[in-house]
């Protein structure tokens, strides 16, 4: 079969770096930036994701960081063709080209301008979606029916041993409804030997890119606090959904079109369940305080005094809101997976592990984002391994000093306890790492819309014609 006209509007990529984000989305990290002027198509492909595969390609493109690595040999899971409804992003103009279409989507409805980035599941495309429900031409303006696809080669994978993950990544892609998080707006086979997966296009790169182009190579508090909170929200969702997500870095972080982030890459997801509940905060705290000290008062003027300090209190202060918990208590594997430097101890043990290693990979992410490296990195993946197992945590000097620097210490510290047990968030997730003094005053219910640390330009600018292809784009359209 011909292989289908390419358009001249996208640039070639080199196979073994993702693209990089916008030359001026990085000089300045300004808490509160300008806004930029709306574009014709505000929130379509501007704030769109790439997906997973361009993530674990910035991983592998990068000197200083390790190799992603597991040892998880599931088996393939058959997956429904259809993909269920999703009320929270239903909003989104990057909707409107691909509406009612995309029961009846296939390889000859796209055509990929040039590849993006691979990984071990798939590579991903930088595609257009060609012609309206009725054959015409798309009634959306060009600039918002650019996706991305992710394409899965089943006969690599199944040479490999991954299709299993290949199957759970697309599990939880159709679970997905967030706005952290990314949308599958379609998926289809290509012949016999290749799965397809069209997704949101991110134009911004990722965290990891943007961190190497900050002067000092590290975030100001205020934007690492604004990244670290939208990627918390994810991951809370994540958990009340039973997922494990076990891969977080800045790489898997994307900057989408209106500034904000996407989490991706879930091909090491571990599926569970978790039951969401609300718990009394007062009656945690009940549980948790220390016995009384001894005293030398007398009994009856002890007690007069804690009547009147229960008087003061019951005037003086709301009552406790119950918080919300949704943390996968019950997730077990002995899976070796993850990145070198963003595993947990238990993981690097080679013992079992839960939900709670997600929360160590948030303080390795942390750290990074403040200081501009990971804390126990050494010479060697055997060498960073063993760090993480038996070096104790060391804060390097910080320009970022005062109360705020002091409170991102304190809970880095609290996530990275090497005793899973006793690990901030290990018990009630997100809420316990919420409540933490170094989120103080950021109202994550209005998160989605503050205003991000960087908004990356127009996608248009990424789609300048110049006149040349992608040389690894016709082949893949000759297998279709």
């Amino acid at each position: 079969m011909a292989a289908p006209a390419f358009s001249p509007a996208a640039a070639p990529a080199s196979s073994s770096s993702p693209p990089k984000p916008p030359n001026n989305a990085a000089t300045v990290l300004d808490p509160q930036p300008q806004m930029p002027p709306p574009s014709p198509c505000p929130d379509a492909a501007a704030s769109s994701v790439s997906s997973s595969s361009s993530s674990s390609s910035a991983s592998s493109s990068q000197a200083d960081r390790s190799s992603t690595f597991s040892l998880d040999s599931s088996s393939a899971a058959a997956t429904p063709s259809s993909s269920p409804p999703r009320p929270h992003r239903a909003s989104d103009v990057a909707w409107g080209p691909i509406r009612g279409r995309a029961a009846a989507l296939g390889p000859r409805d796209f055509t990929l301008l040039r590849r993006v980035g691979a990984g071990d599941i798939g590579t991903v495309y930088l595609c257009r979606l060609d012609g309206g429900a009725d054959g015409q031409a798309a009634p959306a303006p060009a600039s918002c029916a650019y996706y991305a696809m992710k394409v899965v080669d089943r006969r690599a994978l199944a040479k490999k041993g991954k299709l299993g993950r290949a199957a759970a990544e697309k599990r939880v892609l159709r679970r997905l409804d967030h706005p952290f998080l990314p949308t599958m707006f379609a998926d289809f086979d290509a012949g016999t030997d290749f799965s397809c997966v069209v997704m949101e296009f991110c134009p911004g790169g990722d965290l990891h890119s943007l961190r190497h182009r900050v002067p000092g190579r590290r975030f100001p508090l205020a934007s690492a606090r604004f990244y670290a909170a939208e990627v918390l929200l994810a991951l809370e969702y994540l958990h009340m959904m039973g997922i494990v997500y076990r891969d977080l870095k800045p790489e898997n972080v994307l900057i989408r079109g209106d500034g904000h982030i996407m989490l991706t890459d879930f091909d090491l997801s571990l599926e569970s369940t978790a039951s969401p509940a609300l718990e009394d905060e007062e009656e945690d705290a009940t549980r948790a305080r220390p016995p009384p000290a001894p005293t030398c008062l007398p009994i009856p003027e002890l007690q007069l005094l804690r009547l009147r300090r229960w008087k003061r209190r019951s005037s003086t202060t709301a009552p406790p809101r119950p918080r919300f918990v949704a943390e996968p208590v019950d997730a077990r594997s002995s899976s070796f997976v993850g990145t070198h430097e963003y595993v947990a101890p238990e993981v690097a043990r080679g013992g079992g592990h839960g939900a709670a290693v997600d929360w160590w990979a948030y303080g390795v992410f942390l750290y990074e984002l403040v200081y501009g490296r990971t804390p126990f990195v050494g010479e060697t993946n055997e060498a960073t391994l063993r760090n993480i197992v038996r070096r104790p945590l060391e804060f390097p000097a910080s320009p970022n000093g005062g109360g705020d620097d002091a409170a991102a210490r304190d809970l880095i510290a609290r996530l990275l306890d090497k005793d899973p047990r006793t690990r901030l968030g290990s018990r009630r997730g997100a809420a316990d790492v919420k409540a933490h003094a170094f989120f103080k005053g950021l109202n994550m219910a209005l998160l989605r819309s503050s205003p991000p640390p960087v908004v990356p330009p127009p996608a248009a600018a990424l789609h300048r014609p110049d006149g040349k292809q992608a040389a690894d784009v016709p082949q893949l359209f000759d297998h279709f």
